[in-house]
C-alpha cells in the first residue's frame, strides 16, 4: 500500500509530503508524490509560482523542479507526474489525482489545503474534491506547523535514496 500526496510545490503540499514521510516511517509504507500539470498553460503555472511573470513555461524544467522539491523533503518518495490538456475542464486535475490514488492502492492521501474538507463548501478546489473520495483515508494538512519545512530540507532521517521520476500510466 501507498501513502499518497498530490504535490504542486506549494507550502501546504510540502507540509503534506512531510506528514506522509513521518507516517511512512511509523507504518513502514511507501510514499508517492504526484503532480498533474496542464500542458503549456502558463497562466496556471504562474498562479502556482512555478514560473515568474516573464518566464516561458518549460515542461522539462518544471517536472525537474517538482521532482527535486519532492526529493529534497522526502528522498525515499517516488515521484510521478501526468500531463493533462492545456484547456482541461474544471475538475480534470482532481479526477486524475483520485484515479492515480486508486490505481496505486493508496492507503492514505495527504492533502495540503487550507479549505479541503470543510462541511460547507463549493467543492471547487482540487483538495476539496480529493478529500471527499471514500476510497482511502484522508489526512488534511491545513498548516505548515508543527513540521518546519525549511528545517527538513537536505539530509533526512527517512533515508538518502533518490528515486527517478516518471510519468504515471
Amino acid at each position: 500500500m501507498t501513502l499518497f500526496v498530490p504535490f504542486d510545490g506549494s507550502d501546504l503540499s510540502e507540509a503534506a509530503l512531510l506528514r506522509a514521510a513521518e507516517f511512512a516511517t511509523v507504518f513502514d509504507e511507501d510514499v508517492l508524490a504526484v503532480s498533474v500539470i496542464p500542458s503549456g498553460n502558463t497562466d496556471y503555472a504562474r498562479e502556482r509560482g512555478w514560473i515568474g511573470p516573464n518566464e516561458a513555461l518549460d515542461m522539462e524544467s518544471l517536472v525537474t523542479d517538482l521532482h527535486e522539491g519532492v526529493t529534497s523533503l522526502c528522498p525515499k518518495a517516488e515521484f510521478q507526474y501526468e500531463i493533462v490538456d492545456r484547456y482541461a475542464p474544471s475538475g480534470t486535475i482532481a479526477k486524475r489525482v483520485r484515479n492515480i490514488a486508486k490505481n496505486e492502492d493508496a492507503r492514505m492521501v495527504f492533502v495540503g489545503s487550507d479549505n479541503a474538507g470543510h462541511f460547507v463548501s463549493s467543492m471547487a478546489t482540487v483538495g476539496q474534491s480529493i478529500a471527499t473520495d471514500g476510497a482511502y483515508d484522508v489526512v488534511i494538512v491545513r498548516h505548515r506547523s508543527p513540521t518546519k519545512v525549511s528545517e527538513r530540507r537536505g539530509p533526512s532521517p527517512h533515508g538518502q535514496q533518490t528515486p527517478q521520476s516518471y510519468p504515471s500510466e
